[in-house]
Parts: structure tokens; C-alpha cells; sequence
């Protein structure tokens, strides 16, 4: 048993997520997305129509707020970070001049993490034998260093895109994508029969029911009858 849990925390794969900011907010707001809705529809203290119209808000909710920050929001930060820690933090330095994209730094990490040289080198030669331009891929510099026992990583250039991938994650899902999720969750519910288009005026309309009911049963002062 610590075997098995030793081997899979020493896995690489399962380190490179944990490292990665974007993985790691995806598979959290994805448990979120299936976890909460989940814990509402087996409360059975819930009443059955409000715990259904609850526990797809709540999915569609997550759903919306994980799509609107893996397709907006993490390209926008993650490849506006690097662009300004490449062309003004570090000025095509620290590692910054071998990559002209996050996509670029991505590509070349992910085989410069590979603990087995046989196996990177051979990536990489047909990697190098594809008819793509080398430079296109790696320059001189990149495939000296993974020819190395253990090429370097570029901690810097690293570094930028995780900090931009944080501060994304921050103001995403705290400010922006809840705010644009809105503009969906309401439609979508309406769609699958969970909320009336009119619920406002229905509301207002129980509410002046429920104040009828009430003024009906005070009691009535007692008639005067004026012809006596």
C-alpha cells in the first residue's frame, strides 16, 4: 500500500500538474462543478423542486465559470504575461530569447522534463528529421541543452507564465467569470423548464396572495347598526 502511494506520488505526470496552475484550477472547479451540485441532490432535508433548480444552478454555474477561464481567461493572461516579461521585465533575457510564445517554452519544457535521455533524444531527433524548419522548434542553444543529463528548465521563463496563470485565476474566477456566467446560467434554466422567464412578477403575485390571506383572517371589528 506505500508502495503504491509512493509510486504515485512520485509521478511525473501527476507533478507537472500539481505545478501547473491552470491544470490545477481545472480539476478542482471540474470536481466543484460535479462534487456540489452532487451534495445537494442527495440532501434529502432539501425540498425536490428547489434541490433540482439548486443543483443546476450550481453546475452550470462552475461549468460556465471552468469554459470562460480555460478559453478566455488563461490565454489572455498566461501569453499576455509572458509577452511582457519577455519584451519588458527581462528584455530577451534569462531564457526569455530562445522562445517567441508560451506554446514555444511549453513544447520544449515538456521534453526537457523527460528523465530518460534515450528516450528525449530520440524525440528529439525526430523531432529535428520532421520536415518542419528546426528553428521553428528549437534553436541551438535549446537542443545542446537537451542533449544534457539534465538540460536546463529556464526557471524564469517558467516562472512568468505560472505568476500570469495565478493572477488570471485570481481575477477570473473571483471577479470575471462569475459576473459573465450570469449572463448564461438564467437563459440555460429557463431552457431546461427550471425557471420562469415571468418568476419575478409570480413572486410579487404570491406575495400579494399570501398578504390577502393574512388581511382576510384579522378580525373584523363588529357592525353598528345606525338604525337603532
Amino acid at each position: 500500500m506505500i508502495n503504491a502511494i509512493r509510486t504515485i506520488a512520485s509521478n511525473s505526470t501527476l507533478a507537472n500538474i500539481a505545478q501547473n496552475t491552470s491544470a490545477s484550477v481545472g480539476i478542482e472547479t471540474t470536481l466543484k462543478s460535479i462534487g456540489r451540485p452532487g451534495f445537494i441532490l442527495i440532501d434529502k432535508d432539501i425540498d425536490p423542486d428547489t434541490k433540482q433548480y439548486a443543483a443546476a444552478k450550481e453546475f452550470l454555474y462552475q461549468a460556465t465559470c471552468l469554459l470562460i477561464y480555460l478559453f478566455a481567461i488563461v490565454p489572455i493572461f498566461k501569453n499576455g504575461g509572458f509577452k511582457l516579461a519577455k519584451n519588458t521585465i527581462f528584455k530577451n533575457k534569462n531564457g526569455f530569447e530562445h522562445f517567441n510564445s508560451v506554446k514555444e517554452y511549453t513544447h520544449y519544457r515538456k521534453l526537457a522534463d523527460n528523465p530518460s535521455i534515450t528516450n528525449r533524444l530520440a524525440t528529439l531527433n525526430k523531432e529535428l528529421a520532421d520536415k518542419t524548419p528546426v528553428k521553428d522548434k528549437y534553436n541551438q542553444t535549446l537542443i545542446n541543452e537537451l542533449k544534457k543529463q539534465d538540460p536546463e528548465k529556464f526557471a524564469d521563463v517558467k516562472g512568468a507564465i505560472e505568476l500570469s496563470n495565478l493572477i488570471g485565476s485570481v481575477l477570473g474566477l473571483a471577479i470575471i467569470a462569475p459576473q459573465a456566467s450570469h449572463a448564461f446560467i438564467h437563459p440555460a434554466l429557463r431552457f431546461l423548464g427550471l425557471e420562469s422567464k415571468d418568476k419575478k412578477q409570480i413572486n410579487q403575485a404570491n406575495q400579494e396572495t399570501n398578504k390577502n390571506i393574512q388581511e382576510n383572517k384579522q378580525p373584523q371589528p363588529p357592525k353598528i347598526d345606525t338604525n337603532v
